[in-house]
């Protein structure tokens, strides 16, 4: 296996590994790095893939520097090797939702995590540099009741985690439409938990009107990233029978 490190926005970097076996053409599990005052590791990949996940954020910045590791959802391929870098980053803390801090990681990490409530900001520029985070609960979307995603407003770049996934090795981000690549990709493993949570997550993140998705599984996209949203939106309600959208705690806040 071979993990690449690529630039996909100004200071944002996607670590991806691909491991073929998984999938036909094989399947990609990725990291973003947000080389900032105080560094965001956004996700960590599984205890195995540690030494080659680590190697890759140090061809980056020093490991000393990390401050903040967060992750969608907790599940092995997302926050694996969460303690072994909490072991090799002296400096670095956790931030996820404060649910998922409360059923899981309060109990689950090495040390204790910061909790973020949904629409908080969390500032990891500082006065040098302008990088903010706001945190987005989307509870069982696409899956796990802590679900949980980042927008980091400077780029307009959305951490969607598993959303969009697509198989296969593609470049570190494109422009091509993912649509039918990401619905192939859900009924290939039925990942997404289906609810009427799902197209208003979905529609709530389009609002944001991201500029990127920094996705976890294949390409990160670049392009009408709100059309892309609406579109698997509609596909949930219609092919997938998620219902009707209903609206979700926080949506006039975020977006008004």
């Amino acid at each position: 296996m071979q993990t690449h490190v690529d630039q996909i926005a100004d200071r944002i970097y996607r670590i991806s590994t691909c491991i073929p076996e998984i999938a036909p053409g094989g399947f990609t599990f990725n990291q973003f790095l947000v080389d900032a005052e105080e560094p965001l590791l956004y996700h960590t990949g599984m205890r195995g893939l540690f030494p080659l996940v680590r190697e890759a954020v140090e061809r980056v910045l020093p490991l000393e520097r990390l401050r903040w590791i967060a992750f969608a959802h907790v599940e092995a391929d997302e926050c694996g090797s969460v303690n072994e870098f909490l072991d090799t980053a002296p400096n670095a803390q956790v931030a996820h939702g404060a649910l998922g801090c409360m059923l899981s990681l309060d109990d689950q990490l090495a040390r204790p995590p910061r909790p973020l409530q949904d629409g908080e900001v969390l500032d990891i520029g500082g006065a040098a540099l302008s990088r903010r985070v706001v945190e987005l609960a989307t509870p069982h979307v696409p899956h796990n009741w802590e679900s949980h995603m980042f927008f980091e407003q400077e780029t307009g770049t959305l951490f969607c985690g598993d959303l969009v996934s697509q198989v296969g090795d593609g470049p570190a981000i494109t422009d091509a439409d993912l649509l039918d690549a990401a619905v192939t990709t859900e009924e290939l493993f039925l990942q997404t938990s289906m609810g009427p949570a799902v197209p208003a997550a979905y529609r709530r993140l389009a609002d944001l009107q991201p500029k990127r998705l920094a996705i976890m599984h294949g390409s990160s996209y670049e392009g009408d990233c709100a059309a892309l949203l609406r579109s698997l939106a509609d596909v949930y309600e219609q092919r997938f029978g998620c219902g009707g959208a209903q609206p979700l705690p926080g949506h006039d806040a975020l977006v008004g």
